[in-house]
């Protein structure tokens, strides 16, 4: 379907794409060193061909071509769309109400980077979002030609494929971000998780706080699927979630011991640094090795693991520095849905607060809803 845009709202199609870019775990613009303008280009047009290869999912339902099995994980998706909506308190708006299909395997790819003996991620700076420690492309080799330009700095560089994202709601007038066929197979537990988080980035946001944000969606996702699979799933989902959220939490704990381990050594800067370094991250490869015999002994498959596998192998301090702004603010966010009741609006109310505050108050603010132990492994941990 054709799509006729006024200058004006060209101006905010540029800037809703390259939001979407940022927010789907992608970085932003100007301090990077490739064309600015390229970048914003790659991602109005990347974001402008999702939107437009998506339809209605009642068009995709009533398809009589459709396959089975997406007509199932869609009317799935509408259910728990409306359960979002009446008993999470996300919003009621237009999107995940339509799909797509991209014909590749991910959204967007991430780059992310930092220095060879930090955690603390490059960041690049857009105006309306703030500076991201991440930065997204719609196309895999632009991916990998940044990542290849930071590798050449000095920096250690991860990238990695990104099945969804949330433009804040700034599509809605375009008809919403959409389901993509990247994760629209996932298990029901991982499907319906993943729709939660990405709606919750519609309800807050603060603006250049990657892991206040991220560690936020992430709260929603876990205690949203929680109570989704216990009063809406079956017991097959039930059974097959407990065993992936098992392995999860494993993996988790891991890398959380990690990254102490890392930023404690980082910090206290022997004179062997380097080889203190290397024998730090072959510890967590031999004990990822133990977790993952474990695994199939419990009747994991190989193809399953596959993505974590090739995560393992490749995992540098950016790798670290990404995946804990998912992480490290979580129990925190968890105890302040405890302390507001675990009622959602109160919930989102009191997010919505912090994210006001500057940006040390939020934190202070939420690490003071922790115990002190908590507290000292959540400062050790972001060092």
């Amino acid at each position: 379907m054709p799509i006729r845009l006024s200058s004006r709202r060209l101006r905010h199609t540029l800037c809703t794409a390259a939001l979407g870019a940022v927010l789907a775990s992608l970085g932003g613009c100007a301090s990077s060193g490739d064309s600015t303008i390229g970048y914003y280009w790659q991602s109005m047009r990347g974001h402008l061909s999702l939107m437009g290869a998506a339809r209605p999912l009642q068009d995709w339902i009533d398809d009589p071509h459709a396959q089975p099995a997406l007509r199932e994980r869609l009317e799935l998706a509408q259910r728990a769309r409306e359960f979002a909506i009446q008993e999470l308190g996300l919003p009621d708006n237009a999107s995940y109400r339509r799909y797509a299909q991209l014909g590749r395997a991910a959204a967007v790819w991430n780059v992310v980077a930092a220095p060879p003996y930090s955690l603390q991620l490059h960041t690049w700076c857009f105006p309306v979002t703030g500076c991201i420690g991440y930065r997204g492309y719609f196309a895999e080799a632009d991916a990998q030609a940044e990542a290849a330009r930071l590798a050449a700095t000095g920096l250690e560089v991860s990238t990695y494929p990104v099945p969804a994202y949330s433009t804040l709601g700034y599509s809605n007038w375009m008809g919403g971000d959409p389901l993509l066929n990247t994760f629209i197979g996932w298990p029901e537990g991982d499907f319906v998780r993943l729709l939660f988080h990405e709606l919750a980035h519609q309800v807050v946001y603060a603006s250049g706080d990657t892991a206040f944000n991220e560690s936020y969606a992430t709260t929603v996702e876990r205690i949203g699927v929680a109570q989704w699979l216990s009063t809406h799933s079956t017991p097959k989902a039930q059974a097959e979630f407990s065993a992936s959220e098992s392995r999860r939490a494993q993996f988790r704990a891991l890398t959380q011991t990690t990254r102490v381990r890392l930023a404690e050594l980082y910090a206290a800067k022997p004179n062997d640094l380097s080889a203190q370094k290397a024998q730090a991250m072959q510890a967590f490869r031999d004990e990822y090795a133990e977790l993952r015999q474990a695994w199939l002994a419990e009747g994991t498959t190989p193809a399953r693991l596959a993505n974590l596998d090739t995560w393992i192998a490749q995992a540098n301090n950016a790798a670290f520095g990404a995946q804990g702004a998912y992480d490290d603010l979580v129990p925190a966010f968890t105890a302040l849905f405890d302390k507001e009741g675990r009622d959602w609006p109160a919930f989102h109310a009191a997010v919505k607060a912090l994210a006001d505050k500057p940006r040390n108050e939020r934190h202070a603010a939420l690490q003071n809803l922790l115990a002190p132990q908590q507290q000292a492994d959540a400062v050790a941990d972001t060092r």
